[in-house]
């Protein structure tokens, strides 16, 4: 039960109050899904630390080859960034898909990974971006890929003094693209029911140099599509291969999803969801001038 809320001023503040307070200790930033948790469960932590004013989590930081954004990002920060929808379409896409503005508002990329559910919307497209996450204590900074962070529905490999500090990827680079597919149960405030991230790296007659498949709502966690990935590389996309892709990660899904209710539906649906990413991705890694953004 929450019986206190502390509100640190800094970082290094927050960094010791995560140390101090151990398993009691829950931070919160947007709130979007902890408040609802707290309101409808029995919450066994006491004590809440709130993130949501700490500067120093939230930016967005364009580097020539790297781009790094702050786990306290909002949603609508990373939707009205002037460069963002440019360069990496897929996950901006992403972020303008979750909730209403007022959602968009308050939640933050970093509670959206943290969280852990399966059909968190910035995941895929980070995901297929090979995101890796900058995770600190008090003591220390460390660093893992963003695919190793998911543990199953729920839990993530992060310890309790420690924070999310940020999110980090390389720059697409020209001949390089990635798209974001959702379905939900209705056009806004909608959970995803499915959905499908596709980085795609293309070289001379099409051949494909690069690319890199993500999913949501598809098991226990978002995760890589790497069995699909292998059978892609080195391939030249024409409307042949397109056709065995979606085949494939239609075997990939009866065979994850086994027997559960949903899994007709999603076994249909991921098909035509993954076939539209990646063609559309490779229709636009085609003319895809990245100079143009570093005017």
């Amino acid at each position: 039960m929450i019986t206190k809320c502390i509100r640190p001023s800094n970082l290094e503040e927050a960094l010791e109050q995560l140390n101090q307070q151990g398993y009691d200790g829950q931070l919160i930033a947007g709130g979007t899904d902890l408040v609802i948790e707290i309101k409808h469960h029995p919450y066994e932590k006491s004590t809440l630390i709130d993130i949501s004013r700490l500067k120093e989590l939230r930016f967005i930081e364009i580097g020539e080859a790297e781009i790094c954004i702050g786990a306290g990002t909002r949603f609508s920060d990373i939707v009205n960034h002037p460069e963002m929808k440019g360069i990496c379409a897929g996950l901006w896409e992403a972020c303008s898909s979750v909730g209403s503005p007022q959602i968009r508002n308050a939640g933050t990329i970093g509670g959206n990974i943290c969280n852990g559910s399966p059909a968190a919307d910035s995941v895929p497209p980070l995901l297929a971006l090979d995101a890796q996450v900058i995770i600190k204590d008090a003591a220390k900074t460390r660093t893992m890929g963003l695919k190793d962070f998911y543990v199953d529905k729920g839990k993530v490999a992060i310890e309790a003094n420690e924070l999310l500090y940020a999110i980090k990827f390389r720059k697409p680079r020209k001949g390089e693209y990635i798209t974001f597919e959702k379905l939900g149960l209705r056009k806004a405030l909608a959970i995803a029911r499915l959905s499908c991230a596709v980085f795609i790296s293309l070289g001379e007659g099409d051949k494909i140099e690069d690319i890199r498949i993500a999913t949501g709502a598809m098991g226990a966690y978002p995760q890589r599509e790497e069995a699909l990935e292998k059978l892609l590389i080195e391939e030249v996309l024409d409307a042949p291969l397109i056709k065995r892709s979606t085949y494939e990660i239609f075997q990939i899904a009866k065979q994850r999803l086994g027997g559960r209710s949903s899994s007709v539906f999603k076994c249909e649906a991921i098909q035509g969801l993954f076939g539209k990413a990646l063609r559309r991705a490779a229709k636009e890694a085609k003319s895809y001038d990245f100079h143009q953004f570093n005017s």
